[in-house]
Parts: C-alpha cells; sequence; structure tokens
C-alpha cells in the first residue's frame, strides 16, 4: 500500500469511528479506535477521538489518559488541549488546567494555517503539510515557525540541503530561536557536517547546560567526529540524572541511551563493559533488537540457550517492528552459525536481508550508468591535461575497496606505524563528489561525473586543501601521515588524485564469494551499503567495482597499489613491507602486533584486528556454500577474474 492510500485508509477508519460516537455508539467506536491503534500507533488523532468518546462515557480519567498520548504524539491539537483544559478544572487539578489553559493560548496566537501543518506533520501526512505551508509563506515569507516546520519536512522527505539553507535563514532572521538552532545541528550532522553541528550543539549548551537533547546532539556529533570516549561519560550522566520521562519512555530511553555508550565502549575496545550495557538495555526492553545485535556485531560474544530463545521468541511476534526483526534476525543467524548450524543461521540472515531489502532503495542499474559515466569523464587524456594540479601534501592514505574485504586489517596495520595515525571512514570526499556533480537520490552516487571537468587548476588545489583543513579534526595525534579508510571512495578515484595527486591510495581486495558472503550476512547501519541485501546485487555491485578498478589502472597506471587480503594471511610481514614501501615508510615490527594498538576502531571488525591474524575467515563462506550458489553463478568470470 501507497503512503498516500495508506493514510486514505487510516483518515477513513478515524471518521468511522467519529461517526459511530456521534450517533451515539461510542463502545463500538471504541473498538474501531483499537483496531486503528494495532495499525497506527503513532497517529495522535485517533487518541483525540478516543478522548471524546470517554469524555461521553464521563470516564474522566481514562479521557485524560488518551488526550495526554495525543498531544504528547502531537503537541499541537487545540481541541485536546481544551479537552484537558476542562478535564483537569472538573477534577480540582488547578496547576494542570493551567498549563493545558497556556499551551491553548500559545496555539491560537499562532497563524491556523500553521497549527494545522504542525498537526498534519506530526501525524506523518508530510506533503499536505508543505502544499500548506507553502501557500501560507506566500503572504508571510518571514514566518520563521512555518520555515522551520518546512525545513522539517525537507528534512523528512529526502531534502537536507534545503532544509539547512532553510534553518540558516531561520537562525538569521531569529537568532536566539534555540529550537530552529537543534535542527539546524541535526541537520549539518545529516549533511556530515560534523564540526559544525558540535559547534551548534555548544552554542545550544551555554544556553541551557543540562538540556537532555542538547546533550544528546552534542554527543552525536562527538561520535560523528570519532570522538567516543567522552560520550561515555555524558551518556552515563543522562542515565543518572533526573527529568527522564516516566513508564515505558524512560525504558526505551534508558535502552537507548546504554545502547548508545555500549557502542562507545565497543568502539575504544573496553568490550565487557560494552557486553554490561547491552544487557541492561535488553533489561529495559527485552525485544530491542539493536541490543541484541550490538552484541552479535563484537563478533567474538557467544549467545546462551536463553539468549537464542528470547531473541527466537521476539522475532516470531507478529507486531514486532519491521526494524528490530532485521536486527533480530542478524543476531540470530551469527547465534547459529557460531553453533555450527548453518542452515538455521542461513535461514535467519536470508530472512533478515529480506526484510532489510524491501526498505532500500538501492538500483543496480544506477550503479553501473554511474560507473560508466565515471569512465567517460575521467580519462588518461584528462589526467595528462591535468597533471600537477592540486594540494602537494602527500599526508593522506586512502585504504578504498569493497566493505568487509579486509580493510580495517589494513587500516589497523598502518595505524600502528609511529608516522601514521588512523582516523575513521571520512566521508568529505563524497560530499565534495556531491556538492560538484549532484547526488543520486537512491544510491548516493555521482550523477553528472563530467562537472569535474570543469574545474580549474585553483579549484583542484583549493579543494584539495579544504579536505586537509576538514579532516585536521580526525587528527589528534599529530602524526605525518592519516588514514582515510571510506571503501566507498573507489568511485572516486579519479577526483582524490585530481586534488591530492601524492595522496597514497590502497584497494583492498577479497576473493569474491568470501566478500560477497561477509557482505550479506553484515548488517550495515541506516542507508549505507544497501547494495548488500541480495546476493544478485552484491554479484553486480562487485562487477562493477571491478570494472571500475580496472579502468582507474587504465588511465592512472600504478597509482593504485592492490593488496589482496589473502595474501596479506599467507604471508603477513611480505605483505606489510610492500605495504610500508608503497606508502613511502621504513618498516616497524610493531606493524606485525597490528593486535596490540590500542585505537578507537568503528567498523563491524574491530574485534577481529585486535587479534592476532588467522585463516579461519579465507574459506568460511564454504558452509554455506548449498546456498550460495545464485552469488557463484551470479559473480560469473569475476570468481578468477577479480585477481587481475
Amino acid at each position: 500500500m501507497t503512503a498516500g492510500a495508506d493514510s486514505k485508509d487510516r483518515d477513513a477508519r478515524l471518521q468511522s469511528a467519529r461517526d459511530l460516537r456521534l450517533a451515539q455508539r461510542v463502545r463500538e467506536a471504541l473498538s474501531v479506535l483499537d483496531r486503528l491503534q494495532a495499525h497506527y500507533p503513532q497517529f495522535s488523532r485517533l487518541y483525540q477521538e478516543r478522548g471524546h468518546c470517554y469524555v461521553h462515557l464521563g470516564d474522566a480519567p481514562a479521557a485524560i489518559d488518551a488526550l495526554r498520548e495525543a498531544v504528547r504524539l502531537n503537541p499541537t491539537l487545540p481541541a485536546s488541549w481544551d479537552m484537558l483544559e476542562q478535564l483537569y478544572r472538573m477534577l480540582g487539578d488547578l496547576d494542570q488546567a493551567a498549563v493545558a489553559a497556556q499551551t491553548l493560548a500559545v496555539l491560537r496566537q499562532l497563524p491556523p494555517e500553521v497549527v494545522v501543518a504542525n498537526s498534519l506533520y506530526a501525524d506523518g501526512d508530510l506533503l499536505p503539510a508543505e502544499a500548506g505551508l507553502r501557500d501560507y509563506l506566500k503572504k508571510d515569507g518571514g514566518n520563521v515557525g512555518a520555515l522551520r516546520l518546512l525545513a522539517r519536512i525537507g528534512t523528512d522527505t529526502g531534502a537536507p540541503e534545503q532544509a539547512e539553507a532553510l534553518l540558516k535563514s531561520v537562525l538569521d532572521r531569529a537568532p536566539d530561536y534555540h529550537a530552529a538552532r537543534l535542527d539546524y545541528a541535526m541537520a549539518l550532522l545529516q549533511q556530515q557536517k560534523p564540526l559544525q553541528a558540535r559547534q551548534e550543539a555548544e552554542r545550544l549548551l551555554a544556553h541551557d547546560p543540562d538540556s537532555r537533547d542538547y546533550l544528546k546532539q552534542y554527543g552525536a556529533a562527538c561520535v560523528a567526529l570519532g570522538d567516543h570516549e567522552p560520550v561515555i561519560d555524558l551518556y552515563e550522566r543522562l542515565l543518572g540524572s533526573e527529568g527522564r520521562p516516566g513508564g515505558g519512555e524512560a525504558a526505551s530511553e534508558i535502552a537507548d541511551l546504554r545502547v548508545w555508550r555500549a557502542n562507545a565502549l565497543k568502539i575504544t575496545g573496553r568490550q565487557p563493559e560494552a557486553i554490561a550495557d547491552y544487557r541492561i538495555a535488553l533489561a529495559a526492553r527485552p525485544d530491542y533488537g539493536v541490543a541484541w545485535f550490538g552484541l552479535a556485531n563484537l563478533k567474538t560474544y557467544r549467545f546462551s540457550d536463553d539468549d537464542i530463545a528470547r531473541m527466537g521468541a521476539a522475532e516470531a511476534r507478529p507486531d514486532i517492528q519491521d526494524i528490530d526483526r532485521v536486527y533480530l534476525c542478524f543476531a540470530l543467524g551469527k547465534a547459529f552459525e557460531d553453533r555450527g548450524d548453518y542452515a538455521a543461521s542461513w535461514q535467519y540472515y536470508a530472512r533478515g536481508n529480506s526484510v532489510r531489502r524491501v526498505t532500500g532503495r538501492y538500483r543496480p542499474d544506477v550503479a553501473d550508468a554511474c560507473a560508466d559515466r565515471i569512465q567517460q569523464a575521467f580519462t588518461e587524456e584528462f589526467f595528462a591535461a591535468r597533471e600537477g594540479w592540486g594540494a602537494a601534501d602527500p599526508a593522506p592514505i586512502f585504504i578504498l575497496g569493497l566493505p568487509r574485504s579486509g580493510s580495517t586489517l589494513i587500516e589497523q596495520i598502518l595505524a600502528s606505524h609511529s608516522s601514521v595515525e588512523g582516523t575513521q571512514e571520512l566521508t568529505e570526499i563524497s560530499r565534495y563528489a556531491a556538492e560538484l556533480c549532484g547526488r543520486d537520490p537512491d544510491c548516493g552516487l555521482p550523477l553528472d561525473p563530467r562537472a569535474v571537468t570543469r574545474l580549474t587548476a585553483r579549484d583542484a588545489r583549493q579543494l584539495g586543501e579544504r579536505f586537509l583543513a576538514e579532516t585536521r579534526i580526525y587528527r589528534r595525534l599529530g602524526r605525518p601521515f592519516f588514514i582515510d579508510k571510506m571503501p566507498n571512495n573507489f568511485w572516486h578515484i579519479g577526483l582524490i588524485h585530481l586534488i591530492l595527486p601524492h595522496a597514497k591510495l590502497i584497494d583492498v581486495r577479497r576473493e569474491p564469494m568470501a566478500c560477497g558472503f561477509s557482505n550479506f550476512k553484515q548488517l550495515f547501519g541506516t542507508t549505507n551499503q544497501e547494495f548488500s541485501y541480495g546476493v544478485d546485487d552484491i554479484a553486480r555491485y562487485y562487477r562493477t567495482y571491478l570494472g571500475l578498478m580496472r579502468h582507474w589502472d587504465d588511465v592512472l597506471p600504478g597509482r593504485v597499489l592492490r593488496v589482496s587480503y589473502e595474501d596479506m594471511v599467507e604471508d603477513l610481514e611480505g605483505g606489510v613491507r610492500r605495504l610500508l614501501a608503497h606508502c613511502g615508510l621504513a618498516f616497524e615490527p610493531a606493524c606485525l602486533r597490528f593486535h596490540e594498538t590500542r585505537r578507537s576502531i568503528r567498523t563491524p571488525s574491530s574485534e577481529q584486528v585486535r587479534q592476532p591474524i588467522g585463516r579461519e575467515g579465507l574459506l568460511h563462506w564454504q558452509n554455506y556454500a548449498s546456498w550460495l550458489g545464485p552469488l557463484q553463478e551470479a559473480l560469473g568470470d569475476s570468481l578468477t577474474g577479480y585477481r587481475y
């Protein structure tokens, strides 16, 4: 069912309940509302209608409960606040009546069009809310409340650039509009501008240092910057402070904070404490898929029989949210994998991928077309005409390729060298590509790579210098070289070479069946690596990657060092020496003892690279060979051609 049909069905059911109430068939109306809640639990107006029903029945406490839920979900419901004021006065609760009256008075001072748009927005009716706002802004273009709401709609509908610009204009008009500044900080973070987002959060905290929302936003910006140590204490402070919501809201917030803290502990190598926090999160919310997956994603954690039974029961519930089902399926897949029950493991991995793929937007034809356009734009002649362009600094080392190829291992080896700092998977290069070329809304890939051909020598140098300046925040050790381990940068090798001609480029490549299956069984966050949730897409993406890397080898011969994960496992010292030589670094024995290096690692392989290298992963996919025939067939000649 489409979103439009979905809202029509929802509104029709609400109207049916309203008609029954007006016909004095209140109990039937309440039954309709119960069924409506099962399908649309966040629909504020159903709770308002339930409040009307209980008022009709003379049950004031039940009416208050329903109306309080309505205004929790949607604070811009004048009728709900009006009824709450009257009910509280009737029960003698004058303080709560005054709060309701004050809120109602504020709403009545606002333009009715903005109140209606807010109400529509709260119930997820984004298109009619946007249409109403745009009509209103034609006559009152400077209304900061309307502009802020329009920005929030832009964020929710995939237009973060528009949201950022709108919110900046709001703050230019009203610099003390703190709610808009919080939205602005969120928009900056969504736009992969964590330093600016943290600066905005700091401004908010200067105004109110104890605000939970401001502290959470500051923590999110720190995490995006790779600054994990301070958020461990910050989340502990939030867990211990007063002012949390009550009831189920408190349990949900505790679960979230514990998971966020556990993630930071995991990244900084404090695994036992991370496990403890994941466990506390599950005590607060037993079916919390994110927490179960957090334990699985440690890679070294082993689930008990009781754990598996609890996860299985939660995943089997018909009313569980899809996102929790996905997390639980991947956690159960890992749990049965560790026990050697590969049939059960595959069943859960396949189910998790199937559910996740439904919500994805990846389109392989878009990726293939982008690869073709890149090859047409970045020719040998293009680079010959621009030789010597860009910033001369040799500090960046780019490790790229496919996810789950062994790139975290290579990063950890290099970061064990006294001259190299490991940072994280940085997003600056993809952001520059989007600024120059546009970004496909489904795959996030460049729309018009030829736009790069319009850069001048001065533009290229300035963009390289901008990269060096904007990544300085991640370089805390002051070492001469630093790593950007964003695997997707293989799409942008031409841009990197143009703006940073002396940067080192390392392509980490893994045998296609092992790499493909490893991607299939790994759940990536939010919208990252959406190609990985179906074997056909994985195989096609692998072939596209090989084709593009062959192009870079042709037009920039010798520019990219190819590192075979399997060769590194078989001959660690030889591989390390070759890697260091490419980077112009002297050999250091510490690089062979990479597992002893203490540093924050954000990728799913964080715990694996804190152990000595092993051969276990080379042929592990063969345990699933019975189900991987379609992947093998779809990979075709890539099964042998990946080495060339």
